[in-house]
C-alpha cells in the first residue's frame, strides 16, 4: 500500500516498497518545499506527476544513471564540439531554462514541470543546490538543462533544445566537467535510447542507493558559475 505522506512528515517509506507496476511509485502527498525535495534525492526518489494530481514520489528499479567516466560521444558530435559552435555557460539564467523546459513539447501533451515544481527548484537554485546549464548561439539561449548536485552526485532532471545537437553539447559538456570535479555518478532516472546513447545504463536500485549512501556527504570541488568555450 502506498504511504500518503503529510506536509510534517519528510520521512519516506524504504525504497523496497514501491510498486513494481507503475515501476517505482513510491509515496503520494506532501509537499514541494526545499526540505522535503532535498529529503527525497537524498532518499533515492524525486517527484513526477502532472497538474491536477497529487504530487507522485518515485523510485524505479532498475534505475538509469550514468557514470562519467563511461561517457560515449559519437565522432560527428564531438566533431561539432570542436567547432565551437555554441558558447556554453553555467547558472548564468537558470529561470530561462528550466522555463524552457517547462514548455510545450511536439512529442507530449502537457508538462510534469508544473508552476508548483518551477517555484520550488527555482528556490532550490536560489539555495546553491540546483543548477543550470545553457547553450548559446549568437547570444540567443538555443538549448540547455538542470538538475540537482549534492555531494558527488548529479541528479538529471530535464533539458531542452531549439537547435539540432545544442542540448547534447551542453550535456557533453556537463559530464566532462562533472567528472573532472570528482562526479562519481549521474542519475538520469527513466531509461531512454537517448540518454543511452551516452553510455547510460541501468543498474539495481539496491547499488544505486549504495552509491547515495557513500557519496552524498562527499563535496565535490566545482565552479559552478562560469563559462566553456
Amino acid at each position: 500500500m502506498l504511504s500518503w505522506l503529510s506536509r510534517r512528515n519528510f520521512d519516506f517509506p524504504p525504497l523496497d516498497q514501491a510498486l513494481r507496476e507503475p515501476n517505482g511509485l513510491l509515496a503520494l502527498g506532501g509537499d514541494l518545499s526545499p526540505e522535503r525535495l532535498v529529503s527525497a534525492y537524498r532518499h533515492g526518489c524525486f517527484p513526477w506527476f502532472q497538474e491536477g494530481q497529487p504530487i507522485l514520489w518515485w523510485s524505479p528499479d532498475p534505475r538509469m544513471v550514468l557514470f562519467p567516466a563511461e561517457l560515449h560521444v559519437s565522432r560527428s558530435l564531438r566533431k561539432t564540439q570542436r567547432q565551437h559552435r555554441f558558447e556554453i555557460s553555467f547558472d548564468r539564467d537558470f529561470p530561462a531554462v528550466i522555463e524552457a523546459c517547462a514548455g510545450p513539447r511536439p512529442y507530449a501533451d502537457g508538462t510534469w514541470i508544473t508552476p508548483a515544481m518551477l517555484d520550488a527548484y527555482r528556490m532550490l537554485h536560489r539555495r546553491g543546490i540546483a543548477h543550470s546549464v545553457e547553450v548559446w548561439q549568437d547570444g540567443q539561449l538555443v538549448g540547455g538543462l538542470y538538475g540537482l548536485a549534492i555531494g558527488r552526485l548529479f541528479f538529471g532532471e530535464s533539458m531542452f533544445s531549439r537547435v539540432t545537437d545544442a542540448s547534447k553539447i551542453g550535456f557533453i559538456t556537463l559530464v566532462e566537467r562533472l567528472r573532472d570535479s570528482g562526479f562519481v555518478l549521474i542519475d538520469c532516472q527513466m531509461h531512454t535510447s537517448h540518454l543511452a546513447s551516452f553510455g547510460a545504463r541501468p543498474i539495481p536500485r539496491t547499488q544505486f542507493a549504495h552509491y547515495l549512501a557513500h557519496y552524498l556527504d562527499r563535496p565535490g570541488a566545482i565552479l559552478w558559475a562560469g563559462d566553456e568555450a
